[in-house]
């Protein structure tokens, strides 16, 4: 029974987070996100102000939403590949899945071009997905250290890391310039499934084959090739 009420529980903060982050990306999209206070999206919300700050901590939180905009998301997407494929293979498997599906946070959507324009008129909310990007790249490059036990120095997980965080990156920027350009969300994708084979053609085979995860019948070798 308490189990059941945890889950409640659980759902409705979910439910609450989402709603106070969709009224504050509205009311930024409409007027800005400077001449728009917390106070403001908490009363449009109906809820406490409070409540708004426990759930996000700054007000730039509200336009990235931590379910969205994970610092964890590439490391993430390495430690879930499946065996035989390596760091590459996976970022742009998973690349691929969200652009075939339409995945929102990758921007296509039919309203990302006016979301898009209010976060570059604010300052903070540019400096924001500047350092997001960074913290990903060196959670990304924790990760692969660890994963093939690299010696101290070694320069290869940082180096993979960077380049994979940027082609990351590279994407996102042109699904948003793209996007800036009129293009509809099916464009958009179509455009960017053909951008994705030319930047991991871009990249050299050591990279492209990286801490590839050894198969189950492979033994324990290291993946680090």
């Amino acid at each position: 029974m308490a189990v059941a009420e945890e889950s409640r529980r659980e759902r409705k903060k979910r439910q609450t987070r989402r709603h106070v982050s969709d009224v504050a990306t509205r009311l930024f999209t409409e007027r800005g996100f400077d001449k728009v206070t917390v106070a403001e999206v908490a009363r449009e919300a109906d809820v406490a102000v409070n409540t708004v700050y426990n759930y996000f901590p700054a007000k730039e939180d509200l336009c990235f939403p931590a379910h969205e905009t994970s610092v964890g998301r590439l490391a993430g997407i390495v430690r879930e590949r499946a065996p035989g494929a390596s760091a590459a293979d996976a970022v742009f498997a998973r690349l691929r899945e969200e652009v075939a599906r339409r995945e929102p946070s990758l921007g296509l959507t039919p309203g990302f071009g006016n979301w898009l324009a209010m976060v570059r008129a604010a300052p903070t909310l540019t400096a924001r997905l500047e350092r997001l990007a960074d913290e990903m790249t060196d959670a990304l490059a924790d990760r692969l250290a660890e994963e093939t036990d690299a010696a101290p120095g070694d320069p290869r997980p940082r180096l993979v890391a960077s380049l994979l965080g940027w082609a990351h990156a590279h994407v996102l920027r042109e699904i948003s310039a793209r996007t800036a350009e009129g293009d509809g969300p099916d464009t958009v994708a179509a455009k960017t499934e053909t951008l994705l084979d030319a930047v991991e053609g871009a990249l050299s085979e050591d990279v492209r084959a990286y801490a590839r995860r050894p198969r189950e019948d492979a033994g324990s070798e290291n993946p680090n090739p």
